[in-house]
């Protein structure tokens, strides 16, 4: 009986609690009831099965037909489909890709803000350059002098962002999915994807202070 007041009705099948409409519901209790009792014009059928299950799409099909030539099916997906391309993964998926979206935009920002400040600075520099290399430095220690400032900046601008980072996903914890607030792995990747653009992004600037002239970066003073 459903209820204190109501219904007899039959239950011909009980699952465990789970989710069935978003990922941030709490999980509820579910039972199956047969169709005459609750009767829907469209019907979902779930089939459990080992390997690939795609390549059932078309066995299925034909057993189907087998029971009624006329009873249409379609909207025939697998569940990881179903999942990627459905409502639960809506929200999510929107969120990550607002999120990967500003994260390529502040990658691109933190190239060309580097950048600059590298270009600024060798610019500023030109004469001490200059008298470095008339002193005797050589072209592979004007790059280490450009690149290692650089890095060094990098290296303030990751360990404030980790920092940050490692409070602010703590704050996300329900809008993540199959990956915890601490993943080692980002918190690895992204770091060395970020100091590999700051060095090639560096690298531009070194190249040029290498090639200054001496008797030119003197001159100009």
């Amino acid at each position: 009986r459903v209820g204190l007041e109501g219904p007899l009705v039959q239950i011909v099948g009980v699952v465990k609690d789970g989710k069935y409409l978003f990922l941030g519901e709490d999980p509820r209790s579910f039972f199956y009831l047969p169709l005459a009792q609750n009767y829907r014009s469209e019907i979902t059928l779930f089939v459990h099965s080992e390997g690939d299950p795609a390549m059932l799409t078309s066995s299925i099909r034909e057993l189907v037909r087998e029971f009624d030539r006329d009873l249409p099916l379609y909207d025939v997906k697998t569940m990881v489909s179903h999942l990627r391309d459905g409502g639960a993964f809506l929200f999510v998926r929107l969120g990550a890709e607002l999120a990967g979206t500003f994260g390529l935009l502040g990658l691109v920002l933190a190239v060309v803000g580097i950048y600059g400040v590298i270009s600024y600075s060798v610019s500023q520099r030109r004469h001490e350059i200059g008298i470095r290399m008339a002193l005797g430095a050589q072209t592979t220690d004007v790059l280490r002098l450009v690149i290692g400032q650089g890095v060094a900046l990098t290296a303030v601008g990751v360990a404030i962002g980790l920092s940050a980072a490692f409070v602010l996903t703590r704050l996300m914890t329900s809008l993540l999915y199959g990956v915890s607030a601490t993943d080692a792995q980002t918190f690895v990747v992204v770091p060395v994807l970020l100091t590999g653009v700051a060095l090639a992004a560096s690298f531009v600037p070194a190249r040029r202070a290498a090639k200054v002239d001496p008797m030119a970066a003197l001159r100009c003073e």
